[in-house]
């Protein structure tokens, strides 16, 4: 999550995107994700997703499909309601979302994608799903019972943020101006 959120806060084109190290997401599918290529016209947040009509899931096995939606009916409930899949990690922010979004960050685990969807949701920005070919990587990092777990914290330390109302512009702002 840091490496992720220093990555998009240093770059500097119109459209910043983040992809998994494995590529479960090929890079080859990048144009799928900018304007003019998007059919759903114009966005701040285009998600790739493994659940919208048109995605295909490539080699995953079953129980990671019902782990992952699991999970991800927890964090329909508790931060992002109206995203399908916050967990594939490939997704495009324009310029102005990402300016926003990333200085909020507060998790640099793997609930990371959750958060700065959910910042990007309290923010009201326009968000997308694109469906996705997507390949399980066997050689994943991800510890089935571990991982969930600490995401499970994560999510739970998301609603307490937004609560004390860490994701909002002012806040943020006002923080710095007590350090400076």
């Amino acid at each position: 999550g840091a490496a992720v959120k220093h990555g998009m806060l240093h770059a500097k084109g119109d459209y910043r995107i983040m992809s998994d190290a494995d590529l479960s997401v090929p890079i080859e599918d990048v144009p799928k994700f900018l304007p003019p290529a998007l059919a759903a016209g114009s966005f701040d947040v285009a998600i790739a997703s493994r659940e919208v009509a048109g995605a295909v899931r490539h080699d995953e096995p079953g129980y990671r499909h019902v782990m992952g939606r699991v999970f991800n009916t927890l964090v329909r409930v508790m931060a992002v309601p109206q995203i399908q899949d916050t967990q594939c990690g490939f997704k495009c922010f324009t310029r102005e979302a990402a300016q926003l979004v990333f200085p909020l960050q507060r998790i640099d685990g793997w609930g990371f994608d959750v958060e700065v969807l959910h910042i990007a949701a309290c923010h009201r920005l326009r968000m997308v799903e694109i469906p996705a070919n997507w390949y399980y990587g066997v050689n994943s990092r991800v510890r089935p019972i571990h991982d969930t777990l600490n995401m499970v914290k994560e999510l739970l330390k998301i609603r307490a943020n937004s609560r004390r109302g860490y994701y909002e512009k002012r806040a943020r702002s006002a923080a710095r101006d007590q350090q400076g």
